[in-house]
């Protein structure tokens, strides 16, 4: 089934994925989309899963200031070029996440950060992960998508390694 224009460019803002591959994706869906947005979003996946391997040595430094200049948040993400380092999308995504962490305070990059120890006396150490690593958060503009989720769309939409490498988050009065 051939998808309207109108579909098409939702698509498009939706997954931030190229116009071709929105159609493609119609039509593989028979023109659902639902199944449309899904079939991008697996690959999606697939691309982040074969450019994780590749080396990430330029990047960006984030910095975020909450007003009233109580919460501040410096957040190091890496990429493969100085080109996609300066361009708009990863900079919105550097911006959004700083903006994030300010938000909802997580105290780890992934689960596999958070030491045992910490894991086994949280009262549920089913939800603790996404509560509070930065990867399994829900996104704060976009609560449908997780911090990787979100990840994982910049990299199929600019086809290069992008990971977030670290983190810090200062409140004024907290030394944690």
């Amino acid at each position: 089934m051939k998808a309207s224009m109108d579909e098409i460019k939702k698509l498009r803002e939706e997954t931030s994925c190229g116009i071709i591959e929105c159609k493609k994706a119609f039509e593989e869906a028979k023109g659902d989309f639902p199944k449309a947005r899904e079939i991008l979003l697996k690959r999606g996946l697939e691309m982040a899963a074969q450019k994780s391997g590749r080396i990430a040595k330029e990047g960006r430094i984030e910095s975020y200031v909450h007003l009233g200049n109580k919460i501040g948040v410096l957040l190091e993400v890496n990429c493969e070029t100085d080109f996609v380092a300066r361009s708009e999308d990863f900079c919105q995504f550097t911006k959004d996440v700083a903006m994030h962490i300010a938000a909802l305070a997580p105290r780890y990059l992934k689960r596999e950060d958070i030491p045992s120890d910490v894991l086994q006396s949280t009262p549920d150490p089913a939800t603790f992960p996404k509560e509070q690593c930065l990867l399994e958060q829900p996104f704060v503009k976009d609560p449908k998508l997780t911090i990787a989720d979100y990840l994982n769309s910049l990299i199929g939409k600019i086809g290069e390694n992008i990971f977030i490498s670290r983190f810090i988050r200062y409140k004024v009065g907290e030394n944690d």
